[in-house]
């Protein structure tokens, strides 16, 4: 009842109160020329984002969004986040869901910047994005250049960011639930791999010079000693 209320009061301010800065923004969309990115890792989460973009993006989200024909996967190193981060690979039986932008081409090479393009990291591609029972064709994402045989463990960092984005946007919560389990399990099997990769250490190490004498036993009050002839 309470969420209700306040999503009525909600509708109610804005309807009191046009959204002028989204006009102006609409606007100024039709004088320069926009693109679409299809974000799924930690460029969903829009504070990130303006991180790199160096402007808030929060107004270039058209909604949540699907890529299909893809899974998800770590199969990347990032020597800046210093952990495996998300890639797309083609998969007919997969989806893939993240969010989806219009952004300005004035920040397009910002965005190639922090995707690593000039260093191969990751590459463009043109994809087909389902969004709000639409399709976007030519839509921009990113895919790994160099993959990994199997997928890396992402820190804490990283997976924070990608969750938060997730949830933030909007994206289903079964399957967000289902992105912090994948994460989860693979920083469990990275620490488990690091356990047996530390080798045991002994619980006492000696000299070879260091001898150890035994001490006399006592026995009745009287220490028993044993005499050399």
């Amino acid at each position: 009842m309470s969420h209700q209320s306040d999503r009525s009061r909600h509708n109610w301010v804005q309807c009191q109160n046009p959204a002028k800065p989204e006009l102006k923004l609409q606007q100024q969309r039709q004088k320069e020329p926009m693109f679409y990115y299809f974000a799924y890792g930690s460029c969903m989460c829009p504070v990130d984002l303006k991180r790199s973009l160096g402007e808030n993006t929060h107004s270039y989200i058209i909604g949540p969004a699907i890529l299909k024909n893809y899974r998800l996967g770590f199969y990347s190193y990032s020597p800046t986040r210093h952990c495996g981060v998300l890639d797309v690979l083609p998969d007919p039986n997969a989806s893939v869901k993240g969010v989806l932008y219009q952004l300005p081409w004035r920040l397009s090479a910002y965005l190639d910047k922090r995707e690593g393009v000039s260093e191969s990291f990751y590459r463009r591609e043109a994809v087909d994005i389902h969004c709000q029972n639409q399709v976007y064709t030519n839509a921009r994402t990113y895919i790994v250049v160099n993959k990994l045989t199997e997928e890396l463990a992402p820190n804490d960092w990283y997976f924070n960011v990608v969750l938060r984005g997730a949830v933030t946007c909007g994206l289903p919560e079964e399957y967000c639930w289902n992105l912090f389990d994948h994460m989860y399990k693979l920083q469990q099997r990275h620490q488990e791999q690091q356990m047996m990769r530390t080798p045991q250490k002994p619980l006492l190490q000696l000299s070879p010079s260091l001898k150890i004498t035994p001490q006399p036993r006592q026995r009745g009050g009287e220490t028993e000693a044993k005499t050399k002839t």
